[in-house]
């Protein structure tokens, strides 16, 4: 796939790590010019974006350009850490995409209330995955 030389900056907060690898796997078979950082629960993702403790340094945790969020994280779910994100003003415009394993409806429906850009249940094959994170990405880019 053709992408435009732009490098997206992507934040993921995801505490299965298998999760974590399909994805980074996912982004280099879609040839996406990306950096990835990751956080594993919500709470690391709030300091993460207010650049606070180890996230201090905007030089290695620059501010992304789309999150990637779970909703089932330890410490502060996804819900949680999405509403922290819309209330703030200097963080509300950026895309947050819900990656799931939920299929439940309400769930998608809540992700939605809470302005999140997309809701998407994580599939069971690989390919579909590729799939998946390629349409974010072009979408994003």
């Amino acid at each position: 796939m053709a992408y435009s030389s732009m490098t997206l900056k992507i934040l993921i907060a995801e505490d299965e790590e298998a999760h974590l690898f399909l994805t980074q796997e996912a982004l280099k078979i879609n040839q996406l010019p990306h950096e990835l950082y990751s956080v594993t629960n919500g709470e690391d993702l709030m300091s993460y974006l207010y650049h606070q403790g180890i996230y201090a340094d905007k030089q290695n945790y620059p501010d992304p350009d789309l999150i990637l969020l779970d909703i089932n994280m330890p410490r502060k779910n996804g819900f949680e850490a999405l509403a922290d994100i819309k209330a703030d003003a200097r963080l509300a415009n950026i895309p947050v995409v819900i990656l799931s394993t939920s299929k439940r409806e309400e769930d998608r429906l809540r992700a939605e209330a809470m302005k999140a850009s997309l809701f998407i249940v994580k599939p069971l094959t690989f390919d579909v995955w590729v799939d998946a994170i390629g349409a974010i990405a072009i979408y994003w880019q």
